[in-house]
């Protein structure tokens, strides 16, 4: 009988130990976000953006095309699941993201899960400190 309740006990602790599952699709009902660049004011459309981690977010980065410019955000890619890249309808699925890149005006739709916490900057390289630069705080 001691064999029977030694087993039993180690059976719930393992079972109460275990880690819980998600269940459903995580990239479904995903909330939007968008960023808008005026590269002629020098302005983006919102400056911080306050995130989830383990949610599912949709990006649409939008240039005004005036000016050639990258959007880069390395520290929050590199610390998000990205399921997909969407430029006119075209989809690509990547494994990590430095920047995307503007040669002209347009849209890019960025969808990803925030993994950890912290305070990520997105910005167009050269243009920081003068106007075009934000950040995401994940919580």
């Amino acid at each position: 009988m001691k064999h029977f309740v030694a087993a039993v006990a180690l059976g719930v602790a393992l079972l109460s130990s275990a880690p819980a599952l998600a269940e459903g699709n995580l990239a479904s009902n995903g909330t939007d976000l968008t960023l808008d660049i005026n590269t002629v004011d020098l302005k983006f459309s919102q400056n911080v953006w306050e995130l989830e981690t383990g949610k599912y977010y949709r990006i649409a980065i939008t240039s005004d095309g005036n000016e050639e410019i990258a959007v880069v955000s390395p520290e929050l890619w590199r610390n998000s699941w990205i399921n997909q890249i969407v430029v006119n309808d075209l989809e690509v699925k990547s494994y990590g993201l430095y920047s995307v890149e503007f040669d002209d005006g347009g849209t890019f739709n960025i969808s990803f899960v925030p993994l950890r916490p912290g305070e990520y900057d997105i910005y167009v390289p050269g243009y920081e400190d003068r106007g075009l630069k934000g950040t995401f705080v994940v919580k």
